[in-house]
């Protein structure tokens, strides 16, 4: 067994169009894959469709197993997944793109081949293609257009597969060279507010200055300010008050 798992092979069953192959090809490497086996293209092999499509994802072509038969695509293979959008009349475990991915991933580190079949554009896999398969990956589309590209398909798996092996971050602040402001130089803004505002009679009436002050406060408390931000609101705040003097 292995911390690295193994990716998962993805297999374009008698694809139409070179054009396809070639987008195939630029979504696999946009996510790190480059295990493609294309079984009976229409258009033949080479493409030179594909290449001009493909860019700067050629390589994968380059690399890629020309196949007579799913059969054949599929050995040296220990675990399948079929890509349809379509009940098919088979008893079938059908999963999302994140949770066949997230299989996949598991599959892989125990050193279990993966791979994944993509049907032709027009119809999709045939019922005989889906037999082969252990589950059905199956996209939460629009029921009224269910319809995926040969290319987004891949694109969305690959996706997925990039999640669950690259360590990605759902949400980060990307700084640009600021630091986060300290807790001291918050509270500095906020008493440098809070002084001027008194002078100039905001925490009014009376009554209810000590509950504005904690309001305010709390807003400051809650802005994930940086040290530049800081700085920002402070010489805001020297500015209107030197406007005001000189406007006296």
């Amino acid at each position: 067994m292995t911390d690295m798992p193994t990716p998962p092979v993805f297999v374009l069953v008698r694809p139409q169009m070179g054009e396809n192959i070639g987008a195939a090809a630029r979504a696999m490497w946009n996510f790190g894959l480059d295990q493609m086996r294309i079984v009976d293209p229409r258009d033949g092999w080479p493409n030179q469709k594909a290449v001009a499509m493909a860019s700067g994802a050629g390589r994968l072509l380059d690399a890629a197993v020309v196949c007579p038969d799913v059969p054949t695509a599929l050995d040296g293979v220990e675990v399948v997944y079929a890509t349809t959008a379509r009940a098919r009349g088979l008893t079938k475990r059908v999963v999302t793109p994140e949770q066949a991915m997230a299989e996949a991933r598991a599959h892989g580190v125990a050193g279990r081949r993966v791979a994944v079949l993509f049907g032709p554009e027009r119809a999709g896999l045939e019922n005989d293609d889906i037999a082969r398969a252990n589950a059905i990956i199956s996209v939460p589309v629009n029921p009224e257009f269910p319809s995926l590209n040969l290319a987004q398909c891949v694109l969305l798996t690959g996706y997925e597969w990039r999640r669950q092996t690259a360590g990605s971050v759902p949400s980060e602040m990307e700084m640009a060279g600021a630091d986060w402001a300290s807790a001291v130089e918050v509270e500095k803004l906020s008493q440098h507010y809070e002084e001027r505002l008194e002078t100039a009679g905001f925490f009014f009436p009376e009554t209810k200055a000590e509950g504005m002050k904690i309001v305010l406060r709390n807003l400051w408390s809650r802005m994930p300010l940086t040290r530049a931000d800081v700085q920002i609101f402070h010489g805001l705040l020297r500015q209107m008050v030197r406007w005001k003097e000189r406007g006296e």
